[in-house]
């Protein structure tokens, strides 16, 4: 893949840096942790998107025999409350790596840079609108070694494409960190809802089913993606998934106009990106919010013909991502369910 670059950049003679952070319950730590080599912190989106977990794969492939490295996957809701509670012991060098993902709280930002100031190297690669509209508006406050913010790919690319670039610029070979191209690709094309390149969309289906398992098969896959056990027994149970999942939702499914536009909401239990693109023709105009009971969580997506920008809808929801597919976590929404669930039970108790 080539390096190219748009959008918002920032770094020294050395060129721009990029850095994936893995957030959430509990760490992988893929290597034996010594008092010698760099502690690389990784905290990525996760554990069920492609794209995070491709990136988090990317760096830790580039730190081989560089640094140890500690990975850990958030949710949008769960990324504040994870990056305040990184405190890097003294003693030794430090980085943190930050991909696919971006907090919201200015108490974040206070602790970042109490982090860098003591040393901490930061490093931010994001791709989604909400957080290069938040940096260009001068709400991200944090003194990065480098960042990487551009809407041109996704996260896990642009992670790739500047760690290869610091490669070269390093004079160091490293056979694995390249070998992950074809990963690259079809997390990037199935992130950017391009789907051209076979089998992506099916990987961000196993991925999804796996969670945080995934992350330590694909540490360790081959250049050609070879489905280890765990993967392909993934990969039989994402089909039948999906076809419950699509009853759960058709069952479930309301419309109302909004303005012009068709608004068509409902509950699915897991892949809500594969309901969205069964109903995506059905209806002109049309967005879908889709609440996930795996996940706890509401995807939103569009018709073709859709013009709504849902990276803004989603960030008036608490949420972000990308014009045509966004997201947020509401959980007011659990407990509206709760109480529509204890009016209901009650009206029955004798």
């Amino acid at each position: 893949m080539t390096s190219r670059w748009r959008g918002l950049r920032c770094g020294g003679a050395e060129g721009v840096r990029t850095i994936a952070l893995l957030v959430g319950p509990p760490s992988i730590v893929h290597n034996a942790v010594s008092t010698v080599k760099t502690l690389a912190h990784v905290v990525s989106h996760g554990p069920h998107c492609l794209d995070g977990v491709a990136a988090a794969v990317a760096v830790a492939r580039y730190q081989a025999g560089r640094a140890d490295v500690e990975t850990r996957f958030a949710s949008n809701s769960e990324v504040d409350a994870v990056l305040r509670g990184l405190a890097p012991a003294p003693g030794r060098d430090h980085e943190l790596w930050i991909t696919d993902i971006s907090w919201r709280e200015p108490e974040t930002d206070a602790h970042l840079t109490r982090l860098a100031r003591a040393g901490v190297r930061i490093y931010w690669v994001d791709h989604h609108r909400s957080a290069l509209e938040r940096f260009r508006a001068g709400q991200v406050n944090v003194p990065f070694a480098d960042l990487v913010v551009s809407e041109e790919y996704a996260a896990s690319r642009l992670v790739y494409d500047y760690l290869a670039r610091r490669l070269e610029a390093e004079g160091r070979s490293e056979p694995r960190f390249t070998a992950l191209g074809r990963l690259i690709e079809m997390a990037d094309d199935n992130d950017r809802w391009l789907h051209r390149v076979p089998g992506s969309r099916e990987l961000a289906g196993v991925v999804r089913v796996l969670g945080a398992e995934a992350y330590d098969d694909l540490l360790a896959i081959d250049a050609q993606l070879t489905y280890t056990p765990r993967m392909a027994a993934a990969r039989d149970r994402v089909a039948a998934e999906i076809a419950r999942s699509l009853a759960v939702a058709s069952a479930s499914r309301v419309e109302r106009r909004v303005g012009d536009v068709t608004l068509v909401a409902a509950v699915c239990d897991g892949h809500p990106s594969e309901v969205a693109d069964a109903w995506r023709k059905e209806r002109r105009n049309a967005v879908f919010a889709l609440y996930d009971a795996k996940s706890l969580s509401v995807s939103l997506r569009r018709s073709p013909d859709c013009e709504v920008d849902l990276s803004r809808l989603a960030s008036a929801l608490g949420g972000g991502g990308h014009a045509a597919a966004a997201g947020a976590e509401l959980p007011e929404l659990r407990t509206a369910l709760a109480e529509a669930l204890a009016a209901r039970v009650g009206e029955r108790l004798p």
